[in-house]
């Protein structure tokens, strides 16, 4: 990574300098250099050199200027010629090139960092040490989106989202599988979970529209304290899994928005079934058709108003309430009834469960033991495709 940074700044030199200029790590291989043809080159005694001389030395008609952001020198400029002018170029560009370094270094280590955090892979006592470390912030508001590709093409979302948020101060974007893209956002204190979905939206938009990615985006809750970007991930996670099950349109699925689906996701198997022969006792819920399925659909849409329902389906008032007359022989639920109609609501949302192919959201439980490394080890949420124990 540290080679590529070199050569983008060597090479824009070329012109300015007039002059072979490049940059020699501690073994003396040639890693950037504005004549490309040197690149990988071996420069045979440099390396011997640079361990007894100072940060400037001359050897084999270059000017070579040592220079690293750590306590010891990793790598060196060199400036074609043995004059004045060469070791002043060969000077300032090691000036500049340490400071490129640092900063490329702190940025790319702040994203790593990042990414163990909400990963969940650093132990809590080191986040505020290793943030204070890198001159993170960590008292402000932030918040976790999952990106995931669902199809497209072979340009990288991880690419185009990287793009969308240029400031590699505040936000951070990181790949943690072939299809999915972590973004960590810093957001103003009164952003709130519309504007975030807005975001998200804007994200789904460039992707598909641009590029023909096909992706869905799970959000987190927003958070103002480092420590609790882990949470605000597992949330965003969440909201993806159950979005799959009960908003299977959607491509932007909030965890603040998912009510009681974030429950009844979580159901065992055994209670989904408990419940439904309890509540379906005269008729299987199976017995509904689909067009009697969809008038449910838009009854509840429309607050349980028949003439608004009625309007919205183009059929006269006394066809729906002989339909729901039907719903309420089969079933034994009057859906006009605000109690039988959170009944058939929740009915409906845990048949959906128990009928979705299994699946499991998996958690990483970390040990810490005695300061050492965590340990991870994987539990499972009880979604109702597990029987319960």
């Amino acid at each position: 990574m540290a080679n590529r940074v070199f050569q983008n700044v060597v090479y824009q030199m070329k012109d300015a300098v007039d002059r072979v200029v490049g940059v020699i790590d501690e073994t003396g291989t040639v890693i950037s250099c504005s004549e490309l043809g040197q690149i990988g080159e071996v420069r045979e005694g440099v390396a011997a050199v640079r361990q007894t001389a100072g940060d400037a030395f001359v050897r084999d008609g270059y000017a070579y200027h040592q220079f690293s952001n750590a306590k010891h020198n990793d790598y060196a400029v060199f400036v074609e010629g043995t004059d004045t002018t060469a070791e002043q170029f060969a000077a300032m560009l090691s000036i500049s090139l340490q400071s490129i370094k640092q900063y490329h270094d702190e940025k790319f280590d702040k994203t790593n960092f990042i990414k163990n955090v909400v990963l969940d892979n650093i132990l809590p006592g080191d986040i505020y040490a290793k943030a204070r470390e890198l001159h993170f912030v960590s008292d402000v508001q932030r918040v976790v989106l999952l990106i995931r590709v669902t199809s497209g093409n072979d340009i990288s979302a991880y690419d185009v989202v990287s793009g969308l948020f240029p400031d590699k101060q505040k936000d951070f974007v990181f790949n943690i599988s072939e299809t999915d893209t972590v973004l960590v956002k810093e957001i103003k204190p009164d952003n709130n979970t519309r504007d975030m979905e807005k975001l998200a939206a804007s994200i789904v938009d460039t992707l598909q529209g641009d590029h023909y990615i096909k992706a869905v985006v799970g959000i987190g809750t927003p958070i103002g304290n480092i420590k609790d970007l882990a949470s605000s991930f597992k949330e965003a996670q969440i909201a993806m899994e159950v979005g799959k099950v009960f908003d299977t349109e959607r491509q932007v699925i909030s965890y603040d928005h998912l009510g009681i689906a974030r429950l009844i996701y979580q159901l065992p198997t055994t209670l989904c079934e408990a419940f439904l022969r309890e509540v379906f006792k005269q008729e299987s819920i199976d017995s509904l058709d689909a067009e009697t399925l969809f008038t449910i659909q838009r009854f509840f849409e429309n607050n349980l108003n028949v003439s608004e329902t009625s309007r919205g389906l183009f059929v006269h008032r006394n066809t729906l309430v002989y339909r729901l007359e039907k719903i309420r022989k089969l079933t034994g639920l009057d859906l006009r009834n605000f109690d039988d109609a959170i009944v058939f609501k929740v009915a409906l949302m845990v048949k959906k469960i128990s009928v979705r192919q299994p699946g499991q959201i998996l958690i990483l439980k970390k040990t810490f033991t005695n300061g050492a490394a965590p340990q991870s080890s994987a539990i499972f949420l009880p979604f109702c495709s597990r029987k319960a124990p």
